[in-house]
């Protein structure tokens, strides 16, 4: 059984799009490197950063191909570090879940999220974890990409520390004690 497990943080690049809903994947492995005392350094595709604990090697990365080709960046990394896609995680926002909430799912359909309907296609498959964040639907019709590309409310900046922290426990557990006690533990949390 391989110990080395690569976690995505899916996001755009740029100043533009940093404290957008959107990029709630890179402010997770950022916040989980943080903890972690891991540096991001720009690599082939994207920002990585990796470190040890107990015995598993954690591989975070950022990718900067935008997210709409997102899988890319997934599949280079994946074949490059040679980690099996069951160790897989990738981490994205969901508009159909209320703000901070968390999902871990093993496999599903791409929810219209463009970024995992890249990842879904490069991989040929939709059988690869997913840990979703929720960002809530608090738009009006057909202000979807303003809602998305948006930044945060101040009610949720105050939040967001805490949800991020509960992030990191969760691909912790993921890494640590297997994808189905996580979600047991972690799941609608």
């Amino acid at each position: 059984m391989s110990k080395k497990y690569l976690i995505i943080g899916l996001g755009n690049i740029g100043a533009d799009y940093t404290n957008t809903r959107h990029n709630i994947g890179f402010k997770v492995v950022e916040q989980f490197a943080a903890l972690n005392g891991a540096v991001f350094e720009t690599k082939k595709l994207g920002d990585l950063a990796t470190f040890r604990f107990k015995g598993r090697v954690f591989t975070l990365l950022k990718p900067n191909t935008y997210m709409n080709l997102s899988g890319k960046a997934v599949k280079y990394w994946l074949e490059k570090q040679a980690i099996p896609q069951e160790n897989l995680l990738v981490i994205t926002d969901d508009l159909n879940l209320p703000f901070g909430s968390l999902r871990l799912k093993m496999k599903g359909s791409d929810g219209g999220h463009n970024g995992l309907k890249d990842i879904q296609d490069k991989l040929n498959t939709s059988q690869y974890n997913r840990l979703r964040f929720g960002i809530s639907d608090a738009f009006s019709k057909g202000r979807q990409v303003d809602y998305v590309l948006g930044e945060w409310t101040t009610e949720e900046s105050e939040k967001l520390k805490e949800r991020l922290d509960h992030c990191a426990e969760f691909i912790k557990s993921f890494v640590m004690a297997g994808v189905k006690n996580a979600m047991n533990t972690y799941n609608n949390t």
